[in-house]
Protein backbone atom coordinates (compact mmCIF):
# COMPACT_ATOMS: atom_id res chain seq x y z
CA UNK A 1 0.00 0.00 0.00
CA UNK A 2 3.10 2.44 0.69
CA UNK A 3 4.07 1.67 -2.90
CA UNK A 4 0.76 2.67 -3.95
CA UNK A 5 0.84 5.83 -2.56
CA UNK A 6 4.69 6.32 -3.42
CA UNK A 7 3.38 6.38 -7.17
CA UNK A 8 0.55 7.93 -7.18
CA UNK A 9 0.60 11.22 -8.73
CA UNK A 10 -1.68 14.34 -8.14
CA UNK A 11 -3.66 15.55 -11.11
CA UNK A 12 -2.98 18.46 -12.76
CA UNK A 13 -6.57 20.63 -13.51
CA UNK A 14 -4.17 22.77 -15.94
CA UNK A 15 -3.05 19.71 -17.56
CA UNK A 16 -4.71 19.93 -20.76
CA UNK A 17 -4.46 23.89 -21.08
CA UNK A 18 -0.34 23.08 -20.70
CA UNK A 19 -0.55 20.54 -23.56
CA UNK A 20 -2.22 22.95 -25.81
CA UNK A 21 0.26 25.18 -25.15
CA UNK A 22 2.93 23.24 -25.91
CA UNK A 23 1.11 22.28 -28.95
CA UNK A 24 1.15 26.09 -29.71
CA UNK A 25 4.37 26.34 -29.53
CA UNK A 26 5.81 23.39 -30.64
CA UNK A 27 3.83 24.02 -34.16
CA UNK A 28 4.68 27.80 -34.39
CA UNK A 29 8.77 26.63 -33.68
CA UNK A 30 8.41 24.16 -36.16
CA UNK A 31 9.64 24.44 -39.93
CA UNK A 32 6.45 23.85 -41.01
CA UNK A 33 5.15 27.74 -39.42
CA UNK A 34 8.18 29.18 -41.54
CA UNK A 35 6.54 28.98 -44.78
CA UNK A 36 2.95 30.74 -43.14
CA UNK A 37 2.03 34.32 -43.67
CA UNK A 38 1.60 36.56 -41.05
CA UNK A 39 -2.17 36.54 -41.33
CA UNK A 40 -2.62 32.63 -41.20
CA UNK A 41 -0.44 32.59 -38.43
CA UNK A 42 -2.53 35.52 -36.77
CA UNK A 43 -5.59 32.81 -37.52
CA UNK A 44 -4.00 30.18 -36.14
CA UNK A 45 -2.69 31.72 -32.73
CA UNK A 46 -6.42 33.21 -32.00
CA UNK A 47 -8.16 29.93 -32.61
CA UNK A 48 -5.89 27.66 -30.94
CA UNK A 49 -4.84 30.38 -28.34
CA UNK A 50 -9.34 30.36 -27.65
CA UNK A 51 -9.27 26.93 -27.12
CA UNK A 52 -6.35 27.23 -24.58
CA UNK A 53 -8.02 30.01 -22.75
CA UNK A 54 -11.10 27.95 -22.44
CA UNK A 55 -9.16 24.96 -20.93
CA UNK A 56 -7.50 27.48 -18.56
CA UNK A 57 -10.95 28.57 -17.11
CA UNK A 58 -12.03 25.18 -17.37
CA UNK A 59 -8.95 24.07 -15.11
CA UNK A 60 -9.71 26.94 -12.54
CA UNK A 61 -13.39 25.76 -12.46
CA UNK A 62 -11.94 22.58 -11.44
CA UNK A 63 -9.88 23.64 -8.84
CA UNK A 64 -12.81 25.71 -7.27
CA UNK A 65 -14.79 22.48 -7.70
CA UNK A 66 -12.30 19.91 -5.68
CA UNK A 67 -11.77 23.05 -3.01
CA UNK A 68 -15.58 23.23 -2.41
CA UNK A 69 -16.61 22.30 1.18
CA UNK A 70 -20.15 21.74 2.93
CA UNK A 71 -21.38 24.22 4.53
CA UNK A 72 -24.79 25.65 6.36
CA UNK A 73 -26.85 27.37 3.60
CA UNK A 74 -30.00 28.64 4.77
CA UNK A 75 -32.15 30.73 2.48
CA UNK A 76 -33.97 33.98 2.67
CA UNK A 77 -36.78 31.89 3.49
CA UNK A 78 -35.03 31.09 6.88
CA UNK A 79 -35.13 27.72 5.38
CA UNK A 80 -32.08 25.62 5.60
CA UNK A 81 -30.71 23.25 2.99
CA UNK A 82 -29.95 19.67 4.18
CA UNK A 83 -29.54 18.13 1.55
CA UNK A 84 -26.89 18.20 -1.03
CA UNK A 85 -26.48 16.72 -4.11
CA UNK A 86 -22.90 16.31 -5.04
CA UNK A 87 -21.23 17.62 -7.83
CA UNK A 88 -24.13 18.93 -10.14
CA UNK A 89 -22.94 20.65 -13.18
CA UNK A 90 -24.48 24.06 -15.31
CA UNK A 91 -22.94 25.08 -18.65
CA UNK A 92 -21.66 28.41 -18.82
CA UNK A 93 -20.69 29.78 -22.84
CA UNK A 94 -18.14 32.28 -22.47
CA UNK A 95 -16.49 33.59 -25.35
CA UNK A 96 -14.03 31.48 -25.75
CA UNK A 97 -15.99 28.27 -25.28
CA UNK A 98 -17.84 26.69 -23.06
CA UNK A 99 -17.37 24.78 -20.08
CA UNK A 100 -19.28 23.13 -16.99
CA UNK A 101 -18.97 24.25 -13.38
CA UNK A 102 -19.25 21.71 -10.97
CA UNK A 103 -20.97 22.82 -7.20
CA UNK A 104 -22.87 21.74 -4.70
CA UNK A 105 -26.55 22.05 -4.64
CA UNK A 106 -28.18 22.41 -1.66
CA UNK A 107 -32.26 21.28 -1.28
CA UNK A 108 -34.79 21.26 0.82
CA UNK A 109 -38.24 20.02 0.21
CA UNK A 110 -40.62 22.51 -1.07
CA UNK A 111 -38.03 25.31 -1.78
CA UNK A 112 -35.53 26.16 -4.26
CA UNK A 113 -31.78 24.72 -4.29
CA UNK A 114 -29.23 26.79 -3.89
CA UNK A 115 -25.57 26.58 -5.19
CA UNK A 116 -23.37 28.74 -2.92
CA UNK A 117 -20.41 28.53 -6.16
CA UNK A 118 -22.78 30.15 -8.46
CA UNK A 119 -23.00 33.42 -5.98
CA UNK A 120 -19.27 32.85 -5.45
CA UNK A 121 -18.79 33.09 -9.01
CA UNK A 122 -21.80 35.22 -9.74
CA UNK A 123 -23.03 33.40 -12.71
CA UNK A 124 -26.15 35.04 -14.72
CA UNK A 125 -28.94 32.97 -14.85
CA UNK A 126 -28.86 31.77 -18.20
CA UNK A 127 -26.03 29.99 -19.96
CA UNK A 128 -23.67 33.44 -21.14
CA UNK A 129 -21.06 34.78 -19.47
CA UNK A 130 -21.03 38.40 -18.74
CA UNK A 131 -17.98 38.47 -21.20
CA UNK A 132 -20.26 38.10 -24.07
CA UNK A 133 -23.61 39.63 -22.93
CA UNK A 134 -21.25 42.56 -23.07
CA UNK A 135 -19.99 41.86 -26.80
CA UNK A 136 -23.84 41.36 -27.29
CA UNK A 137 -24.76 44.73 -25.90
CA UNK A 138 -21.62 47.09 -27.72
CA UNK A 139 -22.50 45.31 -31.33
CA UNK A 140 -26.29 45.49 -30.64
CA UNK A 141 -26.13 49.45 -29.55
CA UNK A 142 -24.16 50.31 -33.03
CA UNK A 143 -25.11 47.88 -35.47
CA UNK A 144 -27.73 45.38 -35.97
CA UNK A 145 -29.20 42.47 -34.62
CA UNK A 146 -28.10 40.02 -37.72
CA UNK A 147 -24.33 42.04 -37.46
CA UNK A 148 -24.34 40.85 -34.04
CA UNK A 149 -24.64 37.48 -34.69
CA UNK A 150 -22.31 37.41 -36.90
CA UNK A 151 -19.74 38.85 -35.05
CA UNK A 152 -20.10 36.84 -32.08
CA UNK A 153 -19.78 33.52 -34.92
CA UNK A 154 -16.41 35.48 -35.76
CA UNK A 155 -14.99 36.46 -32.82
CA UNK A 156 -16.38 33.70 -29.92
CA UNK A 157 -15.98 29.84 -30.43
CA UNK A 158 -19.47 29.17 -30.30
CA UNK A 159 -22.31 31.47 -31.97
CA UNK A 160 -25.76 32.43 -30.62
CA UNK A 161 -28.68 32.99 -32.79
CA UNK A 162 -30.76 36.13 -33.46
CA UNK A 163 -33.37 35.48 -30.71
CA UNK A 164 -30.99 34.81 -27.95
CA UNK A 165 -28.98 38.29 -28.73
CA UNK A 166 -32.49 40.22 -28.79
CA UNK A 167 -33.17 38.94 -25.24
CA UNK A 168 -29.73 39.14 -24.07
CA UNK A 169 -29.58 43.30 -25.82
CA UNK A 170 -32.64 43.25 -23.17
CA UNK A 171 -31.40 41.68 -20.03
CA UNK A 172 -28.10 43.73 -20.46
CA UNK A 173 -29.88 47.45 -20.52
CA UNK A 174 -32.79 46.37 -17.75
CA UNK A 175 -30.18 48.15 -15.00
CA UNK A 176 -30.20 51.66 -16.69
CA UNK A 177 -32.90 53.43 -14.65
CA UNK A 178 -31.19 52.03 -11.64
CA UNK A 179 -27.77 53.19 -12.64
CA UNK A 180 -28.49 57.18 -13.18
CA UNK A 181 -31.28 56.98 -9.94
CA UNK A 182 -27.99 55.31 -8.00
CA UNK A 183 -25.20 54.81 -9.22
CA UNK A 184 -23.88 57.64 -11.48
CA UNK A 185 -21.95 60.10 -10.61
CA UNK A 186 -21.04 63.29 -12.41
CA UNK A 187 -17.25 62.92 -13.75
CA UNK A 188 -16.38 66.37 -13.98
CA UNK A 189 -16.83 69.00 -11.06
CA UNK A 190 -18.13 71.89 -12.15
CA UNK A 191 -18.62 75.41 -10.34
CA UNK A 192 -21.65 77.11 -9.19
CA UNK A 193 -21.26 79.59 -12.16
CA UNK A 194 -21.33 77.11 -14.12
CA UNK A 195 -24.57 76.71 -16.84
CA UNK A 196 -26.95 73.56 -16.24
CA UNK A 197 -28.47 72.90 -19.65
CA UNK A 198 -31.34 70.89 -20.33
CA UNK A 199 -32.85 70.18 -24.05
CA UNK A 200 -35.14 67.91 -25.01
CA UNK A 201 -36.60 66.78 -29.10
CA UNK A 202 -37.75 64.16 -30.79
CA UNK A 203 -37.39 61.49 -33.65
CA UNK A 204 -40.02 58.80 -35.01
CA UNK A 205 -39.00 54.89 -35.72
CA UNK A 206 -40.85 52.70 -37.49
CA UNK A 207 -42.44 50.01 -35.07
CA UNK A 208 -44.68 46.67 -35.11
CA UNK A 209 -48.29 47.62 -35.64
CA UNK A 210 -49.14 46.42 -32.38
CA UNK A 211 -46.44 48.59 -30.73
CA UNK A 212 -47.80 52.06 -32.20
CA UNK A 213 -49.58 54.21 -29.66
CA UNK A 214 -53.50 54.03 -29.49
CA UNK A 215 -54.32 56.66 -31.96
CA UNK A 216 -51.66 55.81 -34.26
CA UNK A 217 -52.78 52.05 -34.35
CA UNK A 218 -56.34 53.50 -34.93
CA UNK A 219 -55.10 55.61 -37.94
CA UNK A 220 -53.03 52.81 -39.35
CA UNK A 221 -55.88 50.23 -39.57
CA UNK A 222 -58.11 52.63 -41.03
CA UNK A 223 -55.69 52.71 -43.94
CA UNK A 224 -55.14 49.46 -44.06
CA UNK A 225 -58.98 49.27 -44.59
CA UNK A 226 -59.21 51.86 -47.68
CA UNK A 227 -58.18 50.85 -51.06
CA UNK A 228 -54.62 51.13 -51.91
CA UNK A 229 -53.38 53.93 -53.92
CA UNK A 230 -50.56 53.53 -56.14
CA UNK A 231 -48.49 55.57 -55.82
CA UNK A 232 -49.02 56.19 -52.66
CA UNK A 233 -49.18 59.62 -51.36
CA UNK A 234 -45.74 60.48 -50.09
CA UNK A 235 -45.22 60.36 -46.33
CA UNK A 236 -48.84 58.62 -45.82
CA UNK A 237 -47.33 55.31 -45.07
CA UNK A 238 -44.75 56.29 -43.52
CA UNK A 239 -46.27 58.44 -40.54
CA UNK A 240 -48.85 55.94 -40.12
CA UNK A 241 -46.07 53.63 -38.65
CA UNK A 242 -44.19 55.14 -36.36
CA UNK A 243 -43.93 55.85 -33.16
CA UNK A 244 -42.11 59.38 -31.29
CA UNK A 245 -39.04 58.60 -29.48
CA UNK A 246 -38.70 61.18 -27.07
CA UNK A 247 -34.84 62.51 -26.31
CA UNK A 248 -33.48 63.96 -23.47
CA UNK A 249 -29.89 65.84 -22.77
CA UNK A 250 -28.69 67.51 -19.79
CA UNK A 251 -24.89 68.84 -19.13
CA UNK A 252 -23.00 71.26 -17.83
CA UNK A 253 -20.87 73.86 -19.28
CA UNK A 254 -19.32 77.05 -18.64
CA UNK A 255 -20.50 80.73 -19.76
CA UNK A 256 -19.04 81.69 -23.03
CA UNK A 257 -20.10 85.45 -23.89
CA UNK A 258 -20.47 86.20 -27.68
CA UNK A 259 -21.94 88.91 -30.06
CA UNK A 260 -24.21 89.41 -32.94
CA UNK A 261 -21.22 89.13 -34.89
CA UNK A 262 -19.44 86.28 -33.73
CA UNK A 263 -22.40 84.10 -33.90
CA UNK A 264 -22.49 85.13 -37.95
CA UNK A 265 -18.68 84.51 -38.49
CA UNK A 266 -19.61 80.89 -37.14
CA UNK A 267 -22.31 80.22 -39.05
CA UNK A 268 -20.22 81.51 -42.36
CA UNK A 269 -16.66 79.72 -40.94
CA UNK A 270 -14.90 82.40 -40.82
CA UNK A 271 -11.90 81.39 -38.52
CA UNK A 272 -10.38 84.00 -36.05
CA UNK A 273 -7.56 82.81 -34.51
CA UNK A 274 -7.81 85.24 -31.83
CA UNK A 275 -11.29 84.43 -30.79
CA UNK A 276 -11.22 82.24 -27.44
CA UNK A 277 -11.79 78.57 -27.20
CA UNK A 278 -15.38 77.90 -27.17
CA UNK A 279 -15.67 75.44 -23.63
CA UNK A 280 -16.93 72.12 -24.21
CA UNK A 281 -20.31 71.07 -22.19
CA UNK A 282 -19.28 68.04 -19.10
CA UNK A 283 -21.23 65.98 -17.58
CA UNK A 284 -23.48 65.68 -20.71
CA UNK A 285 -25.96 62.54 -20.36
CA UNK A 286 -28.47 61.82 -23.15
CA UNK A 287 -31.06 59.10 -23.19
CA UNK A 288 -33.43 58.86 -25.11
CA UNK A 289 -37.38 56.69 -25.24
CA UNK A 290 -39.64 55.29 -26.96
CA UNK A 291 -41.77 54.36 -23.93
CA UNK A 292 -41.73 57.60 -22.43
CA UNK A 293 -44.17 60.22 -24.01
CA UNK A 294 -43.45 63.92 -23.67
CA UNK A 295 -43.92 64.78 -20.16
CA UNK A 296 -42.54 61.83 -18.94
CA UNK A 297 -39.31 62.55 -20.40
CA UNK A 298 -39.37 66.07 -19.33
CA UNK A 299 -39.97 64.94 -15.84
CA UNK A 300 -36.58 62.31 -16.25
CA UNK A 301 -34.68 65.51 -17.33
CA UNK A 302 -35.97 68.11 -15.00
CA UNK A 303 -34.82 64.87 -12.62
CA UNK A 304 -31.92 64.72 -13.87
CA UNK A 305 -30.91 68.28 -13.68
CA UNK A 306 -32.13 68.10 -9.78
CA UNK A 307 -29.44 65.85 -8.97
CA UNK A 308 -27.16 68.06 -10.35
CA UNK A 309 -28.21 71.33 -8.50
CA UNK A 310 -31.02 70.52 -5.78
CA UNK A 311 -30.82 73.53 -4.28
CA UNK A 312 -31.30 75.39 -7.47
CA UNK A 313 -29.17 78.05 -7.70
CA UNK A 314 -27.54 77.45 -10.68
CA UNK A 315 -28.42 79.04 -13.72
CA UNK A 316 -30.42 76.74 -15.61
CA UNK A 317 -30.99 76.80 -19.38
CA UNK A 318 -33.79 74.87 -21.59
CA UNK A 319 -33.41 74.73 -25.29
CA UNK A 320 -36.41 74.04 -27.16
CA UNK A 321 -37.53 73.70 -30.86
CA UNK A 322 -40.56 75.46 -30.57
CA UNK A 323 -43.19 72.29 -30.50
CA UNK A 324 -45.72 73.90 -28.42
CA UNK A 325 -46.69 70.60 -26.40
CA UNK A 326 -42.84 70.12 -25.46
CA UNK A 327 -43.28 73.98 -24.12
CA UNK A 328 -46.32 73.15 -22.09
CA UNK A 329 -44.85 70.42 -20.41
CA UNK A 330 -41.50 72.49 -19.70
CA UNK A 331 -43.33 74.99 -18.45
CA UNK A 332 -45.46 72.58 -15.83
CA UNK A 333 -42.25 70.93 -14.64
CA UNK A 334 -40.51 74.25 -13.95
CA UNK A 335 -44.33 75.57 -12.35
CA UNK A 336 -43.78 72.40 -10.05
CA UNK A 337 -40.42 72.34 -9.04
CA UNK A 338 -39.98 75.86 -8.74
CA UNK A 339 -36.81 76.31 -11.16
CA UNK A 340 -36.46 79.49 -12.51
CA UNK A 341 -35.23 78.51 -15.46
CA UNK A 342 -34.28 80.63 -18.98
CA UNK A 343 -35.78 79.44 -21.79
CA UNK A 344 -34.58 79.77 -25.52
CA UNK A 345 -35.27 78.31 -28.84
CA UNK A 346 -33.01 76.78 -30.73
CA UNK A 347 -31.86 79.82 -33.38
CA UNK A 348 -30.95 77.06 -35.71
CA UNK A 349 -34.72 76.49 -36.20
CA UNK A 350 -35.17 79.87 -36.72
CA UNK A 351 -32.72 80.25 -39.34
CA UNK A 352 -34.25 77.13 -41.36
CA UNK A 353 -37.64 79.33 -41.25
CA UNK A 354 -35.93 82.44 -42.66
CA UNK A 355 -34.01 80.98 -44.93
CA UNK A 356 -37.46 79.34 -46.59
CA UNK A 357 -38.81 83.14 -46.32
CA UNK A 358 -35.89 84.81 -48.06
CA UNK A 359 -36.40 82.38 -50.92
CA UNK A 360 -39.95 83.97 -51.33
CA UNK A 361 -37.91 86.99 -52.26
CA UNK A 362 -34.84 85.91 -53.98
CA UNK A 363 -33.40 82.69 -56.02
CA UNK A 364 -32.45 80.09 -54.01
CA UNK A 365 -28.78 80.14 -53.40
CA UNK A 366 -28.22 83.50 -54.13
CA UNK A 367 -25.98 85.74 -52.26
CA UNK A 368 -29.24 88.05 -51.89
CA UNK A 369 -31.11 85.19 -49.97
CA UNK A 370 -28.16 84.79 -47.90
CA UNK A 371 -27.41 88.78 -47.12
CA UNK A 372 -31.56 89.22 -46.18
CA UNK A 373 -31.21 85.91 -43.81
CA UNK A 374 -28.18 87.33 -41.89
CA UNK A 375 -30.16 90.89 -41.56
CA UNK A 376 -32.74 89.77 -40.00
CA UNK A 377 -31.09 87.25 -37.94
CA UNK A 378 -28.60 90.21 -36.81
CA UNK A 379 -31.70 92.21 -35.80
CA UNK A 380 -32.84 89.24 -33.27
CA UNK A 381 -29.32 88.79 -31.95
CA UNK A 382 -29.33 92.17 -31.14
CA UNK A 383 -32.68 92.58 -29.18
CA UNK A 384 -34.91 93.71 -31.99
CA UNK A 385 -38.83 92.64 -31.37
CA UNK A 386 -39.49 89.22 -33.39
CA UNK A 387 -42.80 91.26 -34.14
CA UNK A 388 -41.54 93.73 -35.88
CA UNK A 389 -39.27 91.65 -37.67
CA UNK A 390 -42.33 89.71 -39.00
CA UNK A 391 -44.32 92.94 -39.57
CA UNK A 392 -41.34 94.22 -41.61
CA UNK A 393 -41.49 90.79 -43.75
CA UNK A 394 -44.85 90.81 -44.29
CA UNK A 395 -44.88 94.21 -45.38
CA UNK A 396 -42.32 94.11 -47.81
CA UNK A 397 -44.13 90.96 -49.29
CA UNK A 398 -47.46 93.15 -50.08
CA UNK A 399 -45.49 96.16 -50.96
CA UNK A 400 -43.77 93.65 -53.51
CA UNK A 401 -47.10 91.88 -54.57
CA UNK A 402 -45.98 88.38 -53.92
CA UNK A 403 -48.29 85.68 -54.67
CA UNK A 404 -46.73 82.61 -53.33
CA UNK A 405 -45.68 84.00 -49.66
CA UNK A 406 -46.75 80.70 -47.84
CA UNK A 407 -42.95 80.17 -46.05
CA UNK A 408 -43.07 83.63 -45.72
CA UNK A 409 -45.99 83.88 -43.57
CA UNK A 410 -44.93 80.47 -41.76
CA UNK A 411 -41.82 81.85 -40.24
CA UNK A 412 -43.69 85.17 -39.46
CA UNK A 413 -46.11 83.52 -37.35
CA UNK A 414 -43.31 81.38 -35.86
CA UNK A 415 -41.42 84.44 -34.57
CA UNK A 416 -44.76 86.17 -33.17
CA UNK A 417 -45.55 82.61 -31.45
CA UNK A 418 -42.27 82.49 -29.93
CA UNK A 419 -41.18 85.73 -29.50
CA UNK A 420 -41.51 85.36 -25.77
CA UNK A 421 -38.47 83.09 -25.41
CA UNK A 422 -35.96 84.82 -28.48
CA UNK A 423 -33.83 87.02 -26.02
CA UNK A 424 -31.25 86.30 -27.62
CA UNK A 425 -29.50 89.60 -26.62
CA UNK A 426 -29.48 88.85 -23.08
CA UNK A 427 -28.64 85.27 -23.51
CA UNK A 428 -25.43 86.41 -25.76
CA UNK A 429 -24.52 88.57 -23.40
CA UNK A 430 -24.44 86.63 -19.96
CA UNK A 431 -22.70 83.03 -22.37
CA UNK A 432 -25.77 81.10 -22.50
CA UNK A 433 -25.53 78.88 -25.44
CA UNK A 434 -28.46 79.27 -28.12
CA UNK A 435 -28.25 76.25 -30.19
CA UNK A 436 -29.41 72.94 -29.87
CA UNK A 437 -26.86 70.91 -31.60
CA UNK A 438 -26.36 68.30 -28.90
CA UNK A 439 -29.74 66.92 -28.75
CA UNK A 440 -29.66 67.32 -32.48
CA UNK A 441 -26.97 65.19 -32.73
CA UNK A 442 -28.12 62.70 -30.27
CA UNK A 443 -31.37 62.66 -32.55
CA UNK A 444 -29.30 61.68 -34.93
CA UNK A 445 -26.91 59.62 -33.64
CA UNK A 446 -29.09 57.74 -30.85
CA UNK A 447 -32.15 57.39 -32.89
CA UNK A 448 -31.72 57.72 -36.42
CA UNK A 449 -28.45 56.19 -37.45
CA UNK A 450 -29.58 52.56 -35.20
CA UNK A 451 -32.90 52.57 -35.47
CA UNK A 452 -34.09 53.87 -38.85
CA UNK A 453 -32.08 51.53 -41.03
CA UNK A 454 -34.03 50.15 -43.84
CA UNK A 455 -36.53 47.39 -43.01
CA UNK A 456 -36.26 47.57 -39.67
CA UNK A 457 -39.06 47.04 -37.41
CA UNK A 458 -38.92 47.48 -34.16
CA UNK A 459 -40.96 46.01 -30.49
CA UNK A 460 -41.40 48.54 -27.84
CA UNK A 461 -39.26 46.68 -25.81
CA UNK A 462 -36.61 45.91 -28.40
CA UNK A 463 -36.60 49.57 -29.31
CA UNK A 464 -35.94 50.51 -25.93
CA UNK A 465 -33.25 48.31 -24.83
CA UNK A 466 -31.24 49.66 -28.05
CA UNK A 467 -31.75 53.14 -27.47
CA UNK A 468 -30.92 52.11 -23.45
CA UNK A 469 -27.72 51.25 -24.70
CA UNK A 470 -26.97 53.51 -27.21
CA UNK A 471 -27.42 56.43 -24.76
CA UNK A 472 -24.51 54.90 -22.63
CA UNK A 473 -22.18 54.64 -25.44
CA UNK A 474 -23.15 58.52 -26.52
CA UNK A 475 -23.11 59.40 -22.44
CA UNK A 476 -19.86 57.74 -22.38
CA UNK A 477 -20.86 55.90 -19.21
CA UNK A 478 -21.04 52.29 -20.87
CA UNK A 479 -17.65 50.83 -18.50
CA UNK A 480 -19.66 52.49 -15.58
CA UNK A 481 -22.77 50.76 -16.63
CA UNK A 482 -21.41 47.54 -16.51
CA UNK A 483 -19.56 47.35 -13.38
CA UNK A 484 -22.98 48.45 -12.05
CA UNK A 485 -24.89 45.53 -13.89
CA UNK A 486 -22.88 43.40 -12.97
CA UNK A 487 -22.75 44.48 -9.27
CA UNK A 488 -26.56 44.37 -9.47
CA UNK A 489 -26.88 40.92 -11.24
CA UNK A 490 -25.02 39.71 -7.82
CA UNK A 491 -27.66 41.38 -5.94
CA UNK A 492 -30.98 40.60 -7.22
CA UNK A 493 -29.86 36.58 -7.86
CA UNK A 494 -27.65 36.01 -5.70
CA UNK A 495 -27.50 37.69 -2.30
CA UNK A 496 -31.20 37.94 -2.16
CA UNK A 497 -31.57 34.81 -2.20
CA UNK A 498 -29.43 34.21 0.73
CA UNK A 499 -30.30 34.88 4.84
CA UNK A 500 -29.14 38.20 5.49
CA UNK A 501 -28.12 38.89 2.09
CA UNK A 502 -24.98 37.14 2.63
CA UNK A 503 -23.88 34.08 0.71
CA UNK A 504 -22.02 31.56 2.07
CA UNK A 505 -18.48 31.07 0.77
CA UNK A 506 -18.43 27.43 -0.28
CA UNK A 507 -14.18 27.18 0.35
CA UNK A 508 -12.01 28.74 2.55
CA UNK A 509 -11.13 32.20 2.75
CA UNK A 510 -7.33 31.54 1.26
CA UNK A 511 -8.16 28.05 -0.17
CA UNK A 512 -5.14 26.48 -0.69
CA UNK A 513 -4.39 23.90 -3.56
CA UNK A 514 -6.68 20.41 -3.11
CA UNK A 515 -4.75 17.43 -2.59
CA UNK A 516 -6.21 14.60 -3.74
CA UNK A 517 -5.45 10.94 -4.05
CA UNK A 518 -5.63 8.51 -6.51
CA UNK A 519 -6.15 4.82 -4.43
CA UNK A 520 -6.29 1.86 -6.64
CA UNK A 521 -9.24 -0.32 -6.41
Amino acid sequence: MDTAYANEREPQPFESSLEKFEEMTSFLGSSESLSKQHHELEVYVEEHGREMLRRMMQGHLDVRAAAERRTEVRGSDEVERCRVREETCRPLRLIFGDVQVKRLLYQADGVEGLAPMDASLNLPTEMFSFGIRGLVAREVACNSYEHAVRQLERYCAKGTGKRQVEELAMRAAEDFDAFYEEGMQCRVDVSGDDLLVLTFDGAAIRVLVDDLREATRKKRLEDDDEPQRWPAPKGATRRAAKRRAMIAGVYDVSPFPRTAEDIVRDLQRLRDATKPQRPNPVNKRIWASVVQDCEGIVEEGFAEALKRDPKRQRTWVILVDGDEHQLDCIRRCAEHYGVAAVILLDVIHVLGYLWDAAYCFHERGSDEAEAWVMDRLVMLLTGTDPSQVAAGMRRSATRQGLVDRADLDKCATYLINHRDIMNYEAALGTGMPIATGVIEGAARYVVRDRMDKTGARWSTDGAEAVLRLRALEASHDFDAYWSFHVAKEYSVHHASRYADGAPPLPFPTAPSRPKLRLVKS
